[in-house]
């Protein structure tokens, strides 16, 4: 039992609400600028700032700035940029980086201040020295967790989606239930569907409307992709019990405009605009985002169950999709300032979203839709406020504000049976549920408000505070079906970590410890259909706490050879889809418990040089999770209808490894491979008697893959300042089970067979990547593949995409 104050309320919700008061207090503060300005002024610091180029006027990245005699300094940005703050004062500044001679200047310090430098080529240095840098994204999978990082900015003229790049990663596994638009489910390290938290620049994706995933998020609009396995750090505020996507967007400080348009197979269109205007007078910064997606998705099903009539029997043949049309629209507009004594970003935002979207199928692709279709609007107003040094030096703040008013209608109104020929006859039921004409409203506001409060004592010792609030409601009404009972539903969840974080040995060696509270709030209207939900089983209203801690650590030994260990004691609290539904095909279960999970991850990794320009990349690892009241979905075939539900005791181990080639960034070549192997571990059911499925493989779920590719780089390729590229990958997915092995006659089960996937991409830009345009084939030997509950995804398809990138 929690400690509580009064009976149901936990101590943390306690906490919650005196955060959310500070976060108000500190909201205000940031609309006072003048006020805050001088707060800072009186404490006797300075910000000095400039920018760092070559001689030829380019931006320099990560060129060190440092004050001479001391430890205080920083590094410039992708835009050549630096900044940081000092006392008041006179300071020696010096200005270093490999292959460039030093430069230094002595800046008097009695307000904020602006130096800039021109560094020059140090011939002698060049010719006798190989210079290696890390990215970001590098750095990050170096670290205690175990982690994916992907740097998308240097693909977007090329990718049709971030999804398609998040697929190839090592342990990742993306599965969609058709072509553009579709519902997907992604897995990591065996873990899938809900029990992967996606955010954007730390903040859930889901404020940006239920209808915006990774499949139609803008690709030009993303810098890289951060994939956490199994322990995801405290800053980031999830109840993630497989892992988190955290997406983080391009902020550079200048005017640019990144402008594409797409066309593919089967009636597929994409557009997209991201920009950035920076007034100069007033220092406003002014960022427009628009995206469009539209696609008929009629691609071919081969081999599909059709009547006919002069054989007086089914037959397998092939049909056109003709029902699954989708178009969705992204807009966002951003103005806010950065760089200011009072606030380092300061940023407010609103968004629109609208998707559409035709069913064809229901989770089965035998259950054939004609008429239904699911439509959304999301509406997004949000707020963010960043200041490094606020109040002490070394006591950084990130506060956001988010709201979402997020619609949804599901139009089931068609009494029709349909077939794959397109044909129905008249029926004395609906599609979806087979029930009476439907069409059901589906309202879900949700507020999210985020404060991480990050306290650096010195290089060695790190603390950090995060707090977030999510809270969602569901009000259901139905237009038609005079038996369904209106409800309005509150799920509503407080997350509060802490985390320590330590380096030694010249950073070498790092260690992270942390601890989590999760608190669950769920408030239950729903009464219909309680045999099938459990709504009649449960109180109306309950507060549930839960903790979660863990751990991580890193030890390089040398530049080839380091290990790594992460563990955390993990909790993941049911979503609204698997709660309360989402209106189609999922029915609510209101009896759901929360998920918990002991992950442990074990690695190594290194890099090898060799050669001049050779490098070898490697990376291997061991997880294993012991899963309890495992979520996951249970589908009805006669039905179509889907429910999630909880297994007692579940767990997952696998390996995983991944090598990595490159040779003076002309060629590179990839390949990884994972093995999972989950497995139901309740040896008897709660009758008492012997589970059939136990130490069954967990069904419809791929426990052998791999991805491999390839790439050619040529530069000044018909003009100077043009690049040529082509690259192919190949994916391998190994056959599974659809329902559990102890069903049935083994030799006669369902299984997804195995799958051999080959896609080339041919890209080329010039004018210093200006203008570019790309050819995409995927499946290019048309195979038949598979995914969630066997539903036929595309066959060969292309893609064709133009982009202008002016900066």
């Amino acid at each position: 039992m929690p400690l509580q104050f009064f009976p149901s309320v936990p101590v943390s919700f306690f906490i919650g609400l005196i955060m959310m008061r500070f976060l108000g207090i500190l909201l205000l503060s940031v609309l006072c600028p003048v006020c805050m300005a001088q707060g800072v002024a009186g404490g006797g610091t300075f910000l000095l700032g400039g920018r760092v180029t070559g001689s030829d006027g380019l931006p320099l990245v990560s060129v060190t700035v440092a004050v001479d005699g001391s430890r205080a300094g920083t590094y410039t940005d992708a835009d050549g940029c630096y900044s940081f703050r000092l006392p008041e004062g006179r300071y020696e500044l010096v200005v270093s980086y490999v292959g460039y001679e030093t430069e230094k200047a002595v800046v008097d310090l009695y307000s904020d201040a602006r130096k800039d430098f021109v560094m020059h080529t140090d011939n002698v240095m060049l010719r006798s020295v190989e210079v290696y840098g890390k990215s970001k994204s590098q750095k990050l999978r170096e670290g205690a967790f175990a982690v994916n990082a992907l740097d998308v900015k240097d693909v977007a003229a090329s990718v049709r989606d971030l999804a398609s790049v998040v697929s190839k990663t090592t342990g990742i596994r993306i599965r969609e239930e058709g072509g553009v638009g579709s519902d997907f489910e992604l897995s990591i390290n065996g873990m899938s569907g809900n029990s992967v938290r996606y955010f954007i620049d730390g903040v859930p994706m889901d404020s940006k409307g239920s209808g915006v995933n990774l499949a139609n998020l803008p690709v030009n609009l993303i810098d890289r992709v951060e994939i956490y396995k199994g322990v995801v750090p405290v800053s980031l505020g999830a109840d993630a019990l497989g892992g988190a996507i955290n997406i983080i967007t391009n902020k550079k400080r200048k005017d640019y405009l990144d402008l594409s348009y797409g066309i593919g197979s089967f009636h597929t269109h994409k557009v997209d605009l991201n920009a950035q205007y920076v007034e100069k007078r007033s220092g406003l910064v002014f960022r427009p985002v628009f995206s469009l997606n539209y696609s008929r998705n009629d691609y071919m099903m081969k081999g599909v169950e059709v009547w006919n009539p002069e054989a007086g029997r089914y037959g397998n043949v092939d049909r056109r999709r003709f029902h699954d049309g989708y178009f969705a629209l992204l807009g966002q507009f951003e103005v806010g300032v950065s760089g200011k004594s009072w606030a380092d970003a300061f940023f407010v935002s609103g968004s629109y979203s609208k998707v559409d979207k035709e069913l064809q199928t229901g989770s089965t692709q035998s259950k054939v839709y004609g008429m239904a279709e699911r439509l959304t609007d999301s509406w997004n107003v949000s707020a963010e406020y960043r200041k490094d040094d606020f109040l002490a030096d070394g006591l950084n703040l990130d506060l956001s504000l988010s709201h979402t008013w997020d619609y949804s209608l599901t139009v089931d109104t068609a009494f029709r049976k349909y077939d794959w020929n397109g044909d129905y006859i008249e029926s004395s039921r609906n599609e979806i549920t087979g029930r009476d004409r439907s069409l059901r409203h589906y309202d879900r506001p949700l507020t999210i408000a985020r404060t991480n409060v990050n306290y650096r004592f010195n290089d060695r010792h790190e603390l950090n505070f995060n707090y977030m609030l999510n809270r969602t409601g569901n009000n259901r009404y139905d237009e038609t079906d005079t038996e369904f009972v209106a409800s309005k539903d509150v799920l509503s969840k407080q997350i509060l970590g802490l985390s320590y974080s330590q380096s030694f040995l010249d950073g070498r060696m790092s260690n992270v410890f942390f601890v989590k509270d999760y608190v669950n709030h769920l408030k239950i209207g729903q009464q219909d259909l309680s045999w099938i939900t459990g709504s009649d089983e449960v109180p109306s209203s309950s507060v549930k706490n839960n903790i979660g801690y863990g751990a991580g650590m890193r030890h390089l030994f040398v530049e080839s050879f380091a290990l790594k260990a992460s563990y955390e004691h993990s909790v993941r609290l049911p979503l609204a889809r698997e709660l309360l539904g989402n209106g189609t095909t999922v029915y609510p279960n209101m009896k759901l418990h929360p998920e918990s999970s002991d992950n442990w991850n074990i690695g190594g990794y290194g890099t090898a040089r060799f050669g001049k320009g050779h490098m070898l990349f490697y990376e291997a690892g061991f997880f294993y999770r012991n899963v309890k009241d495992y979520i996951h979905a249970v589908v009805s075939e006669a039905e179509g209808m889907m429910q999630y539900d909880n297994v007692s005791d579940v767990s997952i181990k696998g390996v995983e490894g991944e090598l990595k080639y490159s040779w003076n960034n002309v060629l590179h070549v990839l390949v990884n491979c994972s093995y999972q192997d989950a497995r139901d571990r309740q040896r008897y059911k709660s009758d008492g008697k012997p589970s059939v499925t136990y130490d069954n493989r967990v069904p419809n779920r791929p426990w052998l893959f791999g991805n491999a590719e390839a790439g050619l780089k040529f530069d000044d390729v018909f003009v100077e300042g043009s690049r040529l590229r082509l690259d192919y990958a190949y994916r391998y997915v190994h056959w599974f089970f659809l329902t559990w092995e102890g069903y049935g006659v083994l030799e006669s089960k369902s299984k997804i067979p195995t799958q051999n996937m080959h896609d080339v991409t041919l890209s080329y830009s010039w004018d210093e990547e200006r203008y570019n345009i790309s050819l995409e084939c995927r499946n290019i030997m048309d195979a038949v593949s598979y995914d969630n509950y066997m539903l036929q995804k595309p066959g060969r398809s292309f893609f064709c995409k133009f982009r202008l990138f002016i900066n």
